[in-house]
């Protein structure tokens, strides 16, 4: 059974959980919130060799990288992200940069089949790390098809090193980079495509309309429809990351993530400490000096703030913010369409019926009906329930048999809501009533998911999302919504895109909110490399010394 503890209640917990009334006050560097963003950034800084304070407001660490027993004694969730894909090339893991794998033990299960969509005719179209395996499925549908996607995939493979020199360290100015594709025919192309859709991308790839679809879910898991512009991007960095990388599955859970990054910050004498509420960062002569607590005591930072800060709170969080910024970060928009989760301990591994073939990380259930999965984002944009449940799942106990007992299985399925609940419901009580409903659904594809297969099971709506994290803001996950506006440089605003606060010195913003964006990125690396900078230390070297 793998460890537990920095996920769990603090109870029991003894002196590893030190509370906040009898801790020093005096630090280089306090943190505030423990997601997996600002962990990444302490865990850098405790590494440099800086005093590192690290306050949450839960009992419980690692904002959306968490495994809990959700249902029953036995079963590990993971109750917000699943499989850590992004994040797999990020120096932090690739090189290990904080010897998360070498010396804390993280280790990762790599699948062969990382998606799979099934679609209701029985039909599956896997994507595989092998190029050539996808392609012979994509022929099942479309031979030309089959051929589009060995190009498609061909050109992902040659932007992976501008995505992975890009994604992990403080973004470009916006002007700059597209005054750079502006010089040749190349970057034209790639501003294009960046600015399309992803189904009209796909209409001039693929001209099956499961294939299509198959790509187009792609988008959902951002939470908008596959016809939102700027979107078309993602199918190339998807499947560039898929192939070179695949989709790591962490095992004994999600959370042993969060586990990792807060062994290495204790390692190097730095402290996590849950059940504080940090209310106000504080701040003198124009720079944040600590933090004060809901409860009235202050934490001073020697050297910097690192602080998880929804953009809508900024203003709140820090007396004196300049206006501009004020009005800029409260207006950033929040994505429309919240994720709703169940968690299921099972009876027996799911048994599809479509086939044993059905194994992969992420899994998709798919109407035979492109349009009908497009016009079902359709209703969530005009409040409504989709007509047609947008479902995935996994069953990870498939690739980490420690998530279960022997014979059973866990079961972690999605689908898209709005925050506020068409019929004007109170989602508390109406989220059984959904969960049914995603269930009666599955049964379409899955033999296996009856009353009398689930032992039992957790829901979380919109509402338990936004409870669960102040990042996660009306149930969106990636804390503002991906517009074009808000994205790169201008993440979640132009003013806060580069990890920082004009008029604020020293203080360094992380989260799902800012770039690159929603998802295990390990994106605190990027607040971490500023701060090093302004510290006038060598970041290379810090990696060094881990």
């Amino acid at each position: 059974m793998p460890r537990m503890g920095p996920f769990l209640s603090r109870k029991g917990r003894g002196d590893k959980f030190r509370t906040a009334r009898n801790m020093d006050t005096q630090y280089d560097v306090v943190a505030i919130g423990a997601g997996h963003n600002g962990l990444v950034a302490a865990a850098y800084m405790a590494v440099a060799g800086k005093r590192v304070l690290v306050l949450e407001r839960n009992d419980w660490f690692g904002g959306g990288v968490v495994t809990k027993a959700l249902t029953v004694p036995g079963f590990l969730h993971d109750q917000h992200s699943m499989a850590h894909i992004f994040i797999q090339g990020n120096p932090l893991l690739r090189n290990d940069d904080l010897g998360l794998k070498s010396r804390f033990g993280l280790r990762y299960a790599f699948p062969e089949c990382p998606m799979m969509s099934v679609f209701e005719s029985g039909q599956t179209l896997g994507l595989y790390r092998d190029r050539e395996r996808t392609v012979a499925e994509i022929a099942k549908f479309s031979a030309k098809d089959a051929e589009a996607y060995r190009r498609l995939a061909e050109y992902a493979q040659s932007l992976m090193p501008m995505l992975t020199g890009a994604l992990y360290s403080p973004p470009p100015p916006v002007g700059a980079s597209n005054a750079m594709m502006d010089q040749s025919r190349e970057g034209r192309e790639l501003w294009r495509m960046m600015q399309m859709s992803i189904h009209d991308l796909l209409v001039e790839w693929f001209e099956n309309p499961k294939v299509r679809m198959h790509f187009a879910r792609i988008a959902g898991e951002n939470l908008c429809s596959p016809d939102e512009k700027a979107t078309g991007f993602g199918v190339f960095v998807f499947v560039g990351f898929l192939e070179a990388f695949g989709f790591g599955v962490a095992q004994g859970g999600s959370g042993e993530l969060t586990r990792a990054l807060i062994d290495c910050i204790r390692a190097h004498g730095g402290e996590v400490i849950g059940g504080v509420d940090v209310a106000k960062v504080t701040v003198s002569g124009g720079r944040a000096t600590g933090v004060a607590t809901a409860d009235g005591r202050e934490f001073k930072a020697r050297d910097g703030v690192i602080g998880a800060i929804h953009p809508h709170d900024l203003g709140q969080m820090i007396d004196g913010l300049d206006p501009w910024v004020k009005k800029t970060a409260e207006r950033t928009q929040i994505t429309e369409v919240g994720c709703i989760t169940v968690h299921a301990a099972m009876n027996a591994p799911l048994k599809f019926k479509a086939g044993d073939q059905v194994k992969a990380v992420m899994i998709e259930l798919l109407p035979d009906d492109y349009d009908t999965l497009r016009k079902s984002f359709d209703d969530l944009r005009y409040g409504g329930f989709a007509r047609c449940p947008l479902v995935g799942l996994g069953s990870l106990s498939m690739h980490d048999p420690a998530r279960a007992p022997a014979g059973k299985a866990t079961m972690h399925a999605w689908d898209y809501v709005t925050y506020d609940h068409p019929e004007g419901r109170n989602w508390d009580e109406a989220k059984h009533d959904y969960a049914r409903k995603m269930l009666g659904y599955m049964s379409r594809f899955i033999d296996n998911v009856g009353e009398a297969d689930v032992i039992a099971y957790h829901c979380d709506s919109p509402v338990d999302m936004e409870r669960t994290s102040s990042s996660f803001r009306r149930g969106d996950l990636h804390g503002v919504s991906a517009a074009t506006y808000q994205s790169n440089a201008w993440r979640p605003t132009p003013e806060l895109g580069r990890n920082t606060v004009p008029g604020v010195d020293r203080l360094y913003l992380v989260g799902p909110f800012q770039y690159p964006g929603g998802g295990v990125f390990g994106a605190g690396r990027a607040a971490a490399m500023t701060m090093a900078e302004d510290l006038k230390m060598d970041f290379d070297k810090i990696r060094a010394k881990a």
